[in-house]
């Protein structure tokens, strides 16, 4: 295994890809770009225009949407190189991606149940980094329990006319569009009914609340439909039907993520290693430990990661065994940032903004530690990830249902 903590082997074409895009970052991740790694994350809005800005860079290069087809915008990329561009990303320490729920969570829901019309109207504008997508699942009677939807539409002519309220939606109030799963058969309940429904946001129909968080940001956000109005050819799949797309999201958010978070948590890792070093924490044999079991937990999320996404190359998508991944990878996080407070000691108390010192590397990890406790909530709570695996995975009798 080497210093990423996936061992690759790579043919000739994959590095020519690799060598490709060592360039292109080294020519590009100048300027303003540079040393903004720490700035952001996918539930996180701070530097928003210089993430834009690189964003559009990316589009440039055709560095998104990689193994999406050529015609769409993307390079057909294998899954090895989708891996590598994680990793030599994060090596380089480019800025946070603003587009992840477009271009990681939506995209391939519209590649596999968008009719070739919709690909080619939704695709091209991601790969080129011109549009910001949302995801608007949860809702306050509607979390966990996600089949509990009650953000309806009806079918008025050609457009769908849409009410209802989504809650925890990160990044509307930046995005052009939001992905929504919405109920359009009335009288329908729990799965049926629903409809994988794509809704502009900029309309007199919608108002976006932003929910200021621990961090000081507002990355999150309520959004209200209020007779919001959508084409009918905005939904993907059949209408009615929208479960199973709303799953295959689901699945991607909670299988991709690990590869983009593994990365960057080696470099929270080392910077940990350096802090604690630094410190003296080192010397103590119980800190030395806990350490060293941080470090391994990463070594095994890495080869975690892998399986799951060549179980998900070899049968064409991602199964209920992508809950492992996100259930690892979000507790995992959560006890490597509660050992990096310990390390800071009494700088662990100072607070989260930039500049709240006594130096970036303790504030980045302070802000580590704030968000973690999100990660265990969003994409499906770690307890509900438990109970797929458990039913799904393993086999094991279902939890029992109220009665």
């Amino acid at each position: 295994m080497d210093d990423t903590g996936t061992a690759l082997p790579l043919n000739a074409v994959d590095r020519e890809f690799r060598d490709e895009l060592r360039g292109w970052l080294a020519d590009n991740l100048v300027g303003d770009f540079v040393g903004q790694f720490d700035r952001g994350g996918p539930d996180d809005d701070d530097n928003w225009e210089l993430r834009r800005a690189w964003e559009h860079r990316l589009g440039e290069g055709n560095w998104l949407g990689l193994s999406w087809p050529k015609e769409f915008g993307g390079r057909e990329a294998t899954l090895t190189q989708e891996i590598l561009f994680a990793m030599e990303y994060a090596r380089a320490g480019a800025p946070p991606r603003a587009g992840f729920h477009g271009e990681t969570l939506m995209a391939p829901t519209a590649l596999h149940y968008g009719t070739e019309e919709q690909k080619a109207r939704l695709l091209p504008p991601m790969a080129r980094g011109e549009v910001v997508w949302c995801q608007g699942y949860s809702e306050p009677g509607a979390g966990s329990d996600l089949a509990n939807i009650s953000t309806r539409a009806r079918r008025d002519g050609d457009e769908w006319v849409i009410n209802g309220q989504k809650i925890w939606t990160t990044f509307a109030h930046h995005a052009d569009w939001i992905f929504a799963i919405v109920r359009t058969e009335p009288g329908s309940s729990r799965h049926s009914g629903l409809s994988y429904m794509l809704i502009p946001l900029d309309q007199p129909g919608v108002r976006v609340v932003p929910i200021r968080t621990m961090l000081g940001d507002s990355g999150f956000n309520e959004v209200f439909f209020d007779d919001a109005r959508t084409s009918v050819d905005n939904v993907l799949g059949a209408p009615g039907d929208g479960w199973k797309a709303a799953m295959t999201t689901l699945g991607h958010e909670r299988a991709t993520s690990v590869l983009n978070y593994q990365f960057s948590f080696r470099r929270e890792m080392q910077s940990l290693r350096d802090i604690a070093t630094l410190r003296g924490a080192t010397k103590d044999p119980v800190m030395r430990d806990r350490l060293v079991d941080s470090l391994i937990g990463l070594e095994i999320m890495g080869y975690n990661n892998l399986r799951t996404l060549s179980t998900a190359l070899r049968e064409g998508e991602f199964g209920p065994e992508a809950s492992i991944g996100k259930y690892y990878w979000s507790k995992w996080h959560t006890q490597f940032t509660e050992l990096a407070m310990d390390v800071l000691d009494a700088d662990g108390w100072l607070g989260t903004e930039w500049g709240s010192g006594p130096d970036r590397a303790g504030e980045c990890l302070r802000r580590a530690f704030v968000r973690a406790r999100a990660e265990t909530i969003y994409a499906g709570t770690s307890e509900i990830q438990k109970n797929i695996i458990s039913e799904r995975v393993l086999g094991l009798p279902r939890e029992p249902r109220p009665v």
